[in-house]
């Protein structure tokens, strides 16, 4: 499949801002079944710098400042990215919990795709007992890994609520499981901390989900999303798989993956300070269109 992809952000502002520096995670990566074809970020005002790079897990992060006096700031993205994913059958044999575990564990390399980085709490992804003993219910003594994960998706899918109004991105996780209401970064959140307090290699992913409107509607711009979920590191066999707890099921061809991180923190498309106006109003709007 391959996908043409155009996410625009605005920022409106009660009175001009003088000084702007952002930080864009906005390229489709490259890998695991997906092949970034063309890529291209406009802004308006135009920049004063534009500085390019790869940040340590592997996403281009482009850092921009603005100098020009403005009331509104507005990053049009536009790429194409072909996606042709394997996706393991939900009842795939795999190796036990513990048993992927201990070799998260066992592991030598520190690089990005480590599972051993992705063991631990992050920024917005603390450790909590409560989350722990939740996802433990799901993974039952000798459990093999991906169906004790397709378990607690599954659980969260329908014990938690999809609300956009209940949280925002500063809502501390215990708040959100105490809840059971959020968005999709708020289960991915929650799901991650859940592995993460039995010592499973769990890591955030950011990226785009194709939206197919209901039979006899049309297809209204601007409409899909951007998008969260989880990739857990299921032994050398089956290597990362991404499970999407707030659809409840197995990452395959309709999500577009922008960035991998340990939680919303590392790879937010968009983010940054200005100096100036008090009050702003973000728009945001992304259509993800099936070319072939």
């Amino acid at each position: 499949m391959i996908y043409d992809i155009r996410h625009v952000t605005t920022y409106e502002y009660e009175s001009a801002v003088s000084f702007a520096r952002c930080t864009l995670r906005l390229e489709p990566r490259s890998g695991g079944g997906q092949e970034l074809i063309s890529h291209n970020v406009e802004i308006r005002p135009r920049p004063a710098e534009r500085n390019v790079r790869r940040d340590f897990f592997g996403t281009l992060t482009e850092s921009v400042v603005i100098e020009a006096a403005h009331r509104t700031l507005r990053i049009d993205s536009r790429s194409r990215v072909s996606v042709s994913r394997q996706t393991p059958p939900r009842d795939a044999a795999s190796l036990s919990w513990e048993g992927i575990r201990d070799l998260a564990f066992e592991a030598t390399s520190l690089g990005p795709s480590s599972p051993v980085g992705y063991v631990f709490a992050s920024p917005l992804v603390p450790v909590l007992r409560p989350v722990s003993a939740y996802a433990e219910a799901s993974f039952a003594p000798e459990t093999g890994i991906l169906a004790g994960a397709v378990n607690l998706m599954h659980r969260i899918r329908t014990e938690f609520r999809y609300d956009p109004k209940a949280t925002a991105i500063s809502t501390p996780l215990d708040e959100v499981f105490d809840k059971r209401h959020g968005v999709c970064q708020d289960f991915a959140h929650v799901m991650i901390a859940g592995l993460r307090g039995l010592g499973l290699p769990a890591a955030y992913v950011s990226g785009y989900l194709r939206t197919i409107p209901l039979p006899g509607r049309p297809r209204l711009q601007g409409a899909d999303a951007t998008h969260a979920w989880v990739s857990l590191w299921c032994g050398a066999e089956l290597g990362w798989v991404d499970l999407d707890p707030t659809n409840d099921l197995l990452v395959a061809n309709d999500h577009i993956v922008l960035g991998v991180g340990r939680d919303f923190s590392d790879v937010s498309p968009v983010d940054g300070i200005i100096v100036g106006s008090p009050k702003q109003k973000l728009g945001v709007a992304v259509d993800v269109l099936l070319v072939e």
